[in-house]
């Protein structure tokens, strides 16, 4: 039986914690999935002006050991480190709050003015609540009825 997601986001972020902090690092997200018949336990995280390979192989190290000496998920899994890439979750409001004057592609749980998907420029987080203007229409939309929020790239 598979430990549950969350249980094992909350052991990782504990065990990367301080040394993410200690070395300049953001904890973007953390993901368990099964793909096929194989696990992934997949980390992403970030820093000001990017991260690369170095960074990643160092995060990976040190992860791997505490895993290996705590042994939290008894199934057998694949550790990969990353870059959340140029499409980054905003999984926080914080995040958010982040990308304030950059393009973002949000999602809702219901719509909001007919639509369920908003693409454009974040123009403000305030009160709760995304500025997105899309074209030349604005759009409010309730961070509380926000299903996935990212940045994007549109073209």
């Amino acid at each position: 039986m598979s430990t549950p997601k969350s249980k094992i986001k909350q052991t990782v972020e504990q065990m990367l914690g301080s040394y993410l902090e200690e070395n300049g690092f953001e904890l973007v997200d953390v993901d368990y999935v099964k793909e096929g018949s194989n696990w992934f336990l997949r980390i992403f995280v970030d820093k000001e002006g990017g991260i690369d390979i170095d960074d990643c192989g160092a995060i990976s190290e040190v992860l791997s050991a505490r895993l290996d000496e705590n042994d939290p998920i008894p199934e057998a899994y694949f550790l990969e480190v990353s870059s959340p890439g140029a499409e980054r979750p905003l999984k926080k409001a914080a995040d958010v709050a982040k990308a304030v004057g950059k393009d973002v592609y949000v999602t809702t749980y219901e719509p909001i003015s007919g639509l369920k998907e908003f693409e454009g420029r974040l123009l403000s987080f305030e009160n709760e609540e995304m500025l997105i203007s899309a074209g030349k229409k604005e759009h409010v939309v309730p961070y509380a009825k926000v299903a996935s929020a990212r940045l994007a790239i549109i073209f």
